[in-house]
């Protein structure tokens, strides 16, 4: 009987799906040990966005984060993920990547998921090199998308070529979720055919209401690592639920090597959490078959309704998303990922909304016709759209940009010189030096009282109600009262 290991996105994909990389470093740690002892394949804990948004918004280092974790988590690989650039809609130097892969794999970090968002081999091949140098696995992200030059034939050839570099593993993800099991069954064939034996895993996403069944349908053709979350942080828009994924796997008589019972526990906590915060409880979804069309994340669907209400033109949504689909054909069908599907969504947004097609082009996509973001993606743009973007003044005077390739000692000069260790060099290249020194004045990372405190955090909750004077609990023998006093002067 065949076994189904899985690696837990809960921590990374599905507080990036549904809680907008809101989790604090507090509410991890009451619970990481209990993942410890689950038996995951391994953790996803961290992505290059969130150094810049926790230090900004929540004044928390997400590299005290992963040190504070690795105490908790000593068996399972914590794994981060990285897209070709870091910081996703400008061009990283390779000192700042180099460095950031030295910085992982010294807190604690021990695999690393790579993706491209061209599934360029070139690409690939430096990811593995560079990891490996610092002693991080490589995994492999072969991103699936939906269009005519994105056939089984197409992910064959590169999947061969992904095996060539000899990662620790090749994952067929589906961000996008565009994935039906019927091409799952077409699909996941051709690509185990052509990687030989390098391990496997398969990711989706739950946003058509498919991303389950095609999980079930990868398991069914050989793949035995699935990537899932834990409800709450499961559906909806993020991965699918561990325990449904392992309960149906069991069904069709594999075995799980998943320890469901100390998770419980977990997504208990989690949920207490979001029911306090008011944050997002993900829930199955119903199939959306209009979603393939336009292939549009649904964060930045949100977003369009948001702008386009501002403008007075909340009603656009439906035009401004069959631009989309249009002004992705234009570019050859670029995989709707960062940075590429805000490539595609502004520019369809700026035509709809200034009632030309390409009046105006952002300098990011006059880029990407110039070849700065890939000679593959500059090669695909049906030509008359490419001379389009390429005849304005603005094209001629980004045509002389070339991106920074400063060694570490510029690059460390540029923020701050050698007063500033390396974990905090690289937290004022994401976030910014003043947001950095405001975040190390907010002090040490801050205790989130856990579900497994229930008092605590009642007695808490009622000293914030300012219509009491006093508060009187009492519990058999034990009692506690609080009373509310003004402070003398």
């Amino acid at each position: 009987m065949d076994e189904i290991g899985f690696v837990d996105t809960t921590l990374r994909d599905g507080h990036q799906s549904l809680w907008a990389e809101a989790m604090l470093t507090g509410m991890i740690l009451p619970i990481a040990a209990a993942m410890d002892r689950a038996g995951f394949e391994a953790i996803e804990l961290v992505a290059p966005s969130f150094f810049k948004k926790a230090c900004r918004e929540f004044k928390e280092d997400i590299w005290q984060r992963i040190r504070l974790v690795r105490q908790c988590i000593t068996e399972t690989p914590l794994r981060g993920i990285r897209n070709r650039y870091m910081a996703g809609f400008q061009v990283t130097p390779a000192c700042a990547s180099e460095l950031w892969l030295q910085r992982l794999a010294a807190n604690g970090i021990r695999e690393l998921r790579s993706s491209d968002p061209s599934n360029t081999v070139a690409h690939w091949a430096e990811m593995v090199r560079s990891a490996s140098a610092v002693g991080l696995d490589t995994i492999i992200n072969l991103i699936f998308s939906e269009s005519p030059k994105h056939t089984d034939a197409y992910y064959m050839e590169r999947a061969r070529a992904a095996a060539e570099l000899k990662p620790a593993r090749l994952c067929l993800k589906d961000p996008g979720a565009l994935l039906t099991p019927e091409r799952t069954r077409t699909l996941v064939p051709a690509v185990l055919a052509a990687m030989g034996n390098i391990p496997r895993e398969f990711h989706t996403h739950c946003i058509t209401g498919l991303g389950p069944l095609c999980c079930l349908e990868a398991i069914k053709l050989g793949v035995a690592s699935i990537n899932t979350a834990i409800p709450p942080l499961a559906n909806s828009s993020s991965n699918p639920s561990l325990f449904h994924i392992a309960r149906n796997a069991r069904a069709l008589g594999y075995r799980t090597k998943i320890d469901e019972n100390v998770l419980h526990a977990v997504e208990g906590h989690f949920t207490d959490i979001a029911k306090r915060e008011g944050f997002t409880i993900g829930e199955p979804r119903e199939f959306d078959s209009y979603h393939a069309l336009h292939q549009v994340p649904g964060g930045m669907i949100s977003n369009f309704h948001f702008q386009l209400t501002k403008l007075g033109m909340g009603e656009g949504i439906g035009e401004v998303l069959a631009e989309v689909g249009r002004v992705r054909q234009e570019l050859g069908y670029p995989i709707m990922v960062t940075p590429y599907s805000q490539f595609v969504g502004v520019q369809a947004a700026m035509n709809v909304i200034l009632g030309e097609r390409y009046k105006e082009v952002s300098d990011e996509l006059i880029q990407y016709a110039a070849g700065i973001w890939g000679e593959e993606e500059s090669g695909s743009i049906e030509a008359n759209i490419k001379d389009k973007i390429l005849s304005r003044p603005r094209a001629r005077e980004l045509a002389r940009w070339q991106p920074p390739t400063p060694t570490v000692a510029e690059f460390r000069a540029q923020l701050g010189g050698d007063g500033i260790d390396d974990d905090e060099l690289l937290l004022r290249y994401f976030a910014g030096a003043d947001e950095v020194v405001a975040m190390k004045a907010a002090g040490a990372t801050k205790e989130y009282l856990s579900a497994r405190r229930p008092l605590v955090a009642l007695i808490q909750a009622l000293s914030k109600r300012k219509r009491f004077g006093r508060i009187y609990i009492q519990r058999g023998e034990w009692s506690i009262q609080m009373e509310r006093h003004e402070p003398t002067r």
